[in-house]
């Protein structure tokens, strides 16, 4: 999975990047950039208006959220940003000069981490419960052959057995184990010196978890079997619980974690239809709110975007100041 989305030929390396094969919030709509615009805000508030407010976005994608955040923050907020686009693929040609391009999370950060759709991204391995316990699962990245290996390592049956417990019943469940993912949250975590690091991801609770795992790969908008050979997004879906708890070890804040209806809604997303008396008066501002509710009910239906999990970490600061009502 590693070599097969960041090696030389990975996929997120190499080609057109994430917005040609699958559709995020960022690229759903301007009403995401505005909401997480207000979520910043908010931050920058919190800590009192620094001279230099960072945002950091980890998985930048083509640095489709930072252009956004830019272009629609106001004067006064948009001299004082510092936009980092964290990925691995090549700087755009197109991308706006003030927007630093780097491979890694810088130290320090005063303002707003973002990981948006990241951490589904982070390698997994996969588990499958046999009657003498978990044996992970091996895949031929040339034939998508699937065959049984050996057990996991002592870690990640520890990780198992908190996080991902199986049916007592059901042999041949699979589990995608998160103790990689814990890490990488940790770290990005750990490099916020003040401010909030916020995670946005499909994720799982333990008391939920899908008995068959959810690993999963999408080319060309279409959903296609995780072949981890570099032609499609290998991805599964968060333990969202388990990478808080590790980022609450490190941030020693607690956290909040809500849908993404919720936190929308929160932050001024209204996927409600605007009144039909609005179309006499304003036939264009009808349209123009028609569309934007649209967009909002898109990014907030619990059956798809809405259904994302918000996974907000405080460092520094109080979680009441950053988190909407």
């Amino acid at each position: 999975m590693e070599l097969a989305l960041y090696g030389p030929d990975g996929f997120f390396v190499s080609g057109a990047g994430p917005a040609a094969h699958f559709r995020t919030s960022v690229h759903a709509s301007p009403v995401f950039a505005a909401c997480m615009l207000r979520q910043l805000e908010t931050v920058d508030a919190a800590l009192g208006h620094p001279a230099r407010l960072d945002v950091v976005d980890v998985g930048a994608g083509r640095g489709e959220l930072l252009r956004a955040l830019l272009s629609q923050a106001a004067p006064e907020l948009a001299a004082r940003l510092h936009p980092v686009a964290v990925e691995l693929s090549p700087r755009p040609a197109d991308l706006p000069p003030e927007i630093d391009w780097q491979a890694d999370i810088p130290d320090g950060i005063t303002g707003l981490l973002l990981a948006t759709e990241w951490l589904d991204n982070v390698p997994v391995d996969v588990a499958v419960h046999t009657r003498a316990g978990w044996r992970l699962l091996l895949v031929n990245p040339k034939t998508g052959e699937e065959t049984l290996g050996p057990a996991p390592s002592r870690t990640e049956i520890t990780w198992l057995a908190h996080w991902w417990p199986p049916t007592p019943t059901r042999v041949g469940g699979r589990a995608e184990i998160g103790s990689g993912r814990d890490l990488a949250w940790a770290g990005a975590v750990g490099k916020v010196a003040r401010g909030v690091a916020l995670a946005v991801d499909y994720g799982h609770l333990r008391d939920s978890r899908p008995l068959d795992g959810t690993l999963t790969g999408y080319r060309g908008g279409r959903q296609v079997p995780p072949v981890p050979d570099g032609s499609c997004d290998v991805t599964a879906h968060v333990a969202m619980d388990s990478v808080a708890s590790a980022g609450e070890r490190v941030a020693r804040c607690a956290y909040s974690l809500v849908s993404q209806r919720e936190a929308l809604r929160a932050l001024g997303a209204d996927g409600g239809r605007p009144p039909l008396s609005l179309a006499s008066r304003d036939p264009a501002g009808y349209l123009r709110a028609l569309a934007a509710a649209s967009a909002a009910a898109e990014l907030t239906d619990p059956a798809g975007l809405g259904g994302h999990l918000w996974l907000r970490q405080p460092v520094g600061v109080a979680l009441d100041a950053v988190v909407a009502r």
